[in-house]
């Protein structure tokens, strides 16, 4: 699912890119929009990160990690996973989830980052509103 999330932000955030940096050319941009477009090119190498850099190395860290725990009798459970009490003797599995550990939250860092981004980019739209 999240290989499609990610592909599917990543062509959304080079629209949004395109698209503002068309409307609002950078030689008469002014400063608000210069750092609009950072924003938005932000948001877009943050999300090209995930799908380029994060998302192979959770997969592949995933397929290794199921090799594991298939070796080991366990990863079918329904509900409370024995994994974290194997990982206590096996450092092979320990190593495996700390390194999962440190690509997933390298790519949710990530993903809040784009996400801040577009925030940013999002009350910057809201200001150009006239209710």
């Amino acid at each position: 699912m999240f290989p499609a999330y990610f592909m599917l932000i990543s062509v959304c955030s080079a629209i949004s890119v395109a698209a503002f940096a068309y409307l609002n050319p950078w030689k008469t941009a002014s400063t608000i929009e210069r750092y609009q477009l950072g924003f938005l090119l932000a948001a877009l190498g943050f999300d090209l990160s995930n799908l380029l850099v994060f998302t192979p190395m959770t997969i592949e860290m995933m397929m290794k990690r199921h090799k594991i725990e298939k070796d080991l009798g366990i990863g079918g459970e329904v509900g409370r996973s024995r994994n974290a009490e194997l990982a206590k003797t096996n450092p092979a599995l320990a190593a495996m989830n700390k390194k999962f550990g440190m690509i997933h939250g390298l790519s949710s860092l990530a993903n809040i980052m784009a996400f801040g981004s577009l925030a940013m980019h999002s009350w910057y739209l809201a200001s150009k509103l006239e209710l």
